[in-house]
């Protein structure tokens, strides 16, 4: 169906049958119309922008990748553009100014009307990836006071320039929230009764502070469409609507993936990403994993002349790094998934480290018995040697799953993202781990 749309769009643009084409857009949802635009090349894509209505563009202007939205701002006039920043909600507007030069940013900001730059500037000034940051400040508020005739009245003045009017909140005097009231109770409600008589008191907010990553497990918490935001004295100051939550979970977990991938976090999409920013995201952390795997390699070393006397052992050595790594890396992943979900916490540390004990000493056994059935009936190699590998394989996973568990709670107590000791960065401590037991096990039962 989306080709079919493609190939006439791309015929009346080539035709020039303009008229006909801002029907054919108008007939459209605004991402599929966005879709479409991210399809064309820069030249089409600002020609089709120009065509739709303005209302439309600015709808269909906050579905673009940043990239088609910088590119249209650039390319429009300083009045143009001002025109699109007005239309867009306020959230909308200031990730896009975000990722502007300052010196478009300080034009645009300019040539927007005083209550958008208002909005704007009240957002900009919040921390970054803070609840404050990715408010709106569109919503519909209620003086408690009110009748419900005058609510509806206000909600019809106000309504079409709010992010949503399912929900309005409740303010007493001083601007704090006391409570809020749904659309659908006003409308059955008589038209006389007070406000402040029928609104819902249990409110549950957040604050300007709070990390986004918080904020969306409030969402998944209570299951909300829109949670209101408040200062410190609760003064309500925005609200923020579950569209913006979804963008922050798929942002939220592109970066924790990147980061247990041991890639440095990248806010640009992969096809987007030239090979230089590929190539500056992903060096730095193979420089520090290929420098602290040479300890490794020392370790080999130093028992260089143990190996010469069982010059078997030394074919077994990747298949216990590989396998404590591997086990590592489960245990890891695990645990920063239950502390990115809240469902693991400090004190739950201890709890932690027995289950993985006993899920390591089950793994560990399960594959040392399938090993030693492998070593002797397949490898022929003697029951020393066998015992060495299996008995240390038991313990690379052992020390695996502890540290695969532990790494990520300590980096989260030291406020470091847990994901940072994925997989990766785990491999390495655990090869260095197992090589030093199998070696002191070398040492104990082959007396090496």
């Amino acid at each position: 169906m989306e080709k079919e749309e493609m190939r006439e769009l791309l015929e009346l643009l080539d035709t020039k049958q303009y008229t006909k084409l801002r029907q054919f857009l108008g007939e459209m949802n605004d991402a599929d119309i966005a879709a479409l635009m991210e399809g064309l090349e820069e030249k089409a894509l600002l020609k089709v922008f120009r065509i739709l209505p303005k209302d439309l563009a600015a709808d269909v202007f906050s579905y673009l990748e940043v990239d088609s939205q910088q590119m249209i701002i650039t390319s429009l006039s300083d009045r143009e553009a001002a025109n699109v920043i007005d239309n867009l909600m306020a959230d909308d507007a200031v990730d896009l100014l975000e990722e502007m030069p300052a010196n478009v940013v300080d034009k645009l900001l300019e040539n927007a009307k005083p209550d958008t730059r208002q909005a704007i500037n009240h957002l900009l000034r919040y921390p970054e990836d803070s609840a404050g940051s990715i408010m709106t400040v569109e919503y519909v508020s209620l003086k408690e006071s009110m009748t419900v005739a005058e609510a509806i009245e206000r909600i019809r003045r106000v309504g079409l320039d709010s992010e949503t009017i399912n929900i309005c909140y409740v303010l007493d005097s001083k601007r704090r929230l006391v409570g809020t009231v749904a659309l659908r109770y006003l409308l059955l409600s008589d038209s006389d009764e007070i406000i402040g008589d029928i609104m819902h008191e249990n409110v549950i907010s957040i604050n300007t502070l709070m990390d986004q990553e918080q904020v969306a497990a409030q969402f998944k918490k209570y299951d909300f469409t829109a949670m209101p935001v408040v200062d410190n004295e609760d003064r309500l100051v925005g609200i923020i609507t579950v569209d913006d939550i979804v963008d922050i979970m798929e942002e939220e977990t592109t970066e924790d993936m990147e980061k247990m991938a041991a890639i440095v976090p990248s806010d640009k999409p992969y096809m987007r990403t030239s090979v230089l920013e590929t190539y500056g995201k992903r060096i730095p952390w193979l420089l520090l994993l290929m420098v602290s795997a040479t300890f490794t390699g020392a370790i080999i070393s130093s028992f260089e002349e143990a190996l010469s006397v069982y010059a078997s052992l030394i074919a077994f050595i990747p298949m216990l790094m590989d396998t404590g790594g591997n086990a590592g890396g489960q245990a890891s992943v695990t645990v920063i998934r239950g502390l990115s979900l809240g469902e693991i916490g400090y004190r739950d540390v201890p709890r932690v480290v027995w289950k993985e004990v006993r899920v390591a000493v089950l793994c560990g056994l399960t594959l040392a018995a399938a090993n030693f059935a492998k070593l002797m009936l397949f490898d022929r190699v003697g029951l020393a040697v066998a015992a060495t590998v299996c008995l240390t394989l038991v313990a690379a996973v052992l020390m695996a799953m502890l540290v695969g568990c532990l790494l990520p709670v300590g980096a989260k107590r030291l406020g470091f993202d847990p994901a940072v000791m994925a997989s990766p960065f785990i491999t390495t401590i655990v090869d260095a781990l197992s090589l030093l037991a199998y070696f002191r096990m070398a040492s104990l039962i082959l007396g090496i």
